[in-house]
């Protein structure tokens, strides 16, 4: 049985050459382009060539002769050398009940149709969602075979499609027995924390100490103490959930937050990297307990300079827990509790974001987008979010201590070797950044690009178009332009806060990347760094937890664009304000301007004239009113309609 999408493999004359590298797969699934070592440039491989290759696989590819008319390098899969997975999300499609097969319609469209030769189980039902694993996919000529491993449910409802979006980005729906095991056995040992182990420990239960966190937080990884010492002198302590203590290295409950990699933030829920016993409640920093902790500790004028500082193991005892907004009431009121502590933080922190901007620091200012939901899952409203002076001061004390952490480590391996990890960012391509600067010359602006774009110049940037209707436009596309941020053993500098040395220590609940940070902290301060010979596995490591930061991140965005989705196909008919964001020959993609929901607008829908693609402009224009639809221009759009399961809505255009 096949319905299969792609065509079969033509015969070619091939080039005996062989490569090995990563494909992805086009959105549309109908084109794959690989890339690796020894590649100059990506190469291209159309559909009758893919050879049942999936996007991200590993695969050996053969070199194809060039064509006239397109001179890029081309390409046939030979072999599928690893799959970057075997399990998918998908809709069944069984419409007659009586037949024993069916098919699965994946919702990654990359990924063809899956037959179920076996669909005879009363669960396998028509436009149910399943959770499905290929199990043969020999023959390029026809679909994948696999089997059902989980049926989620009926397709449409919230909580099967949150489920969906987790399982699509490879992150489970809960911990499988054995971890929750060992997590209840932590907790039920745990307490009360042994007299021995309070005293191998530096004390700060007595310093005034609270953590400041969203409302709605369960996971509390930090806390801040501050008291005053003599000379004008503060003593900072940045304390961190000691997640190390507790779990231990290779052991069951350690490979699988290894595997996993990061908690995941999806818009009606988090799942935790960490069962509950322990994000929740052991290692949390919960008021009116006392918690184990791993502390930078620094010594500082007001002014945000560093005399001196200390890392090693604590126990405190938060005396509150705020919000970010109790916490911004009582520095703007100066009234409440901890008011003066508050005062003294924030002047600190107002330094240090001086000090950040000064050294070049990117100054990205997006609002959060957030949602109010009923008790189905349902969006009833969607709003922005405006960070608040608290966040900012969070934001900064946790990036003085992953900024210290990280040059001690600096300092501890060139003298004894080890493997600490970096969080490192590279700077951009001048090329891209100069497109950058020329586009924002197309909105008009006129800028005297420099000979060469530092993040001091970035700023500058952004500055001439905060509060402009291009702000967003300006921001994001500078975004995209960057490269991403990875873990890794080697220190190569953080291009977007414009330091030389970076790790992440401050969120070891909900990053595996802090757990081996404060692993390896503890190694250097014990005088028993990690072994070199540890180095292909940590490498490894390493590049799976950027990987999984990648998967956790496209899962809160998908969460956001299928609620978007739903709540703007609710206001049918409607008419909203909206920003364009995309111009194409074929439409104009526009962003609701409250909700930030995306849709487009196809040029033959548009009424009035015909209109074509002027590209250097960026802008559609009409033959013969000259009516121009370009890049940063705001028009009023009606909600025609869209589709959920693809996360689209369609507008039209009414100004």
């Amino acid at each position: 049985m096949s319905r299969n999408r792609k065509t079969s493999p033509k015969q070619r004359k091939q080039s005996p050459l062989r490569l090995e590298g990563t494909i992805s797969i086009t959105s549309s699934g109908n084109l794959g382009f690989v890339s690796g070592e020894g590649m100059e440039e990506d190469v291209k491989i159309f559909p009758q060539f893919l050879n049942t290759a999936c996007h991200g696989d590993t695969v050996e590819i053969a070199l194809l002769p060039r064509s006239k008319r397109d001179t890029r390098i081309h390409g046939e899969v030979t072999k599928v050398i690893r799959r970057a997975r075997e399990e998918f999300v998908g809709t069944l499609d069984k419409q007659d009940p009586t037949k024993n097969f069916a098919f699965v319609i994946p919702d990654d469209s990359r990924m063809q149709d899956i037959f179920l030769p076996d669909a005879r189980s009363k669960e396998i039902r028509h436009h149910m969602k399943v959770l499905v694993k290929i199990t043969d996919w020999g023959d390029p000529k026809k679909n994948p075979v696999g089997t059902v491993l989980k049926v989620l449910g009926k397709k449409g409802e919230n909580e099967v499609e949150m489920q969906s979006i987790l399982l699509e980005s490879g992150h489970p729906l809960g911990f499988p027995p054995e971890v929750m095991g060992e997590a209840q056995k932590i907790q039920r040992n745990a307490r009360p924390i042994p007299k021995q182990e309070k005293d191998s420990r530096k004390d700060f239960t007595s310093i005034v100490t609270f953590t400041i966190d969203p409302a709605d937080a369960k996971d509390l990884d930090d806390a801040l103490s501050i008291r005053k010492l003599d000379g004008g002198l503060f003593e900072v302590g940045i304390h961190v959930a000691d997640v190390s203590h507790y779990v231990k290295e290779d052991s069951s409950l350690d490979r699988y937050a290894r595997e996993h990699g990061t908690s995941v933030y999806l818009v009606d829920r988090t799942v935790p990297m960490l069962p509950p016993e322990l994000s929740n409640d052991l290692c949390s920093l919960n008021p009116g307990e006392d918690k184990l902790t791993f502390s930078a500790v620094f010594t500082m004028t007001r002014e945000g300079n560093v005399q001196d500082r200390w890392f090693g193991r604590t126990v405190i005892h938060p005396n509150a827990r705020l919000s970010y907004e109790e916490a911004q009431q009582i520095i703007d009121t100066g009234k409440g509790a901890y008011a003066k502590e508050l005062g003294d933080l924030n002047a600190i922190a107002q330094h240090l974001q001086r000090q950040s901007k000064n050294r070049g620091a990117l100054d990205f200012e997006q609002a959060e987008i957030r949602f109010d939901l009923d008790p189905a899952g349902r969006p009833l409203r969607i709003y922005e979010k405006t960070p608040l002076a608290t966040h900012k001061l969070i934001e900064e004390f946790m990036v003085l201590a992953n900024r210290e952490v990280a040059e001690y480590f600096s300092r501890q391996e060139k003298k004894n070797g080890g493997l600490p990890v970096y969080r490192i960012h590279e700077a951009p391509d001048q090329k891209a950044l100069q497109d950058l600067f020329a586009f924002l010359g197309i909105l008009g602006h006129i800028i005297q690009v420099p000979q060469k774009i530092t993040s001091k110049e970035l700023n500058k940037l952004f500055e001439k178009v905060r509060g402009t209707a291009e702000e967003y436009l300006v921001e994001t596309t500078a975004m995209r332009s960057m490269e991403k941020a990875i873990y890794s053993l080697d220190a190569k500098g953080h291009f977007g806060l414009a330091l030389d040395h970076y790790t992440h220590f401050t969120s070891p609940i909900r990053r595996y990347a802090d757990l081996m940070t404060h692993r390896a902290l503890f190694g250097y301060l014990t005088g028993s760094p990690a072994p070199e010979q540890k180095r292909p596995q940590y490498r490894s490591i390493l590049a799976n937890l950027t990987q999984r930061e990648v998967d956790a991140m496209g899962a809160e965005r998908s969460s956001i664009k299928y609620k978007q989705t739903e709540y703007m196909l609710q206001k049918k008919g409607e008419v909203f304000e909206g920003l364009i964001t995309g111009v194409t020959s074929w439409g104009i993609f526009i962003q609701e301007k409250t909700t930030k929901a995306e849709g487009l607008v196809w040029t033959r829908d548009i009424p009035g004239d015909s209109y074509t693609l002027d590209e250097e402009k960026y802008a559609l224009i009409g033959a013969t009113g000259k009516k121009k639809y370009a890049l940063g221009d705001f028009v009023k759009i009606q909600v025609l309609g869209g589709n959920l399961d693809q996360k689209t809505l369609d507008f039209k255009l009414l100004s």
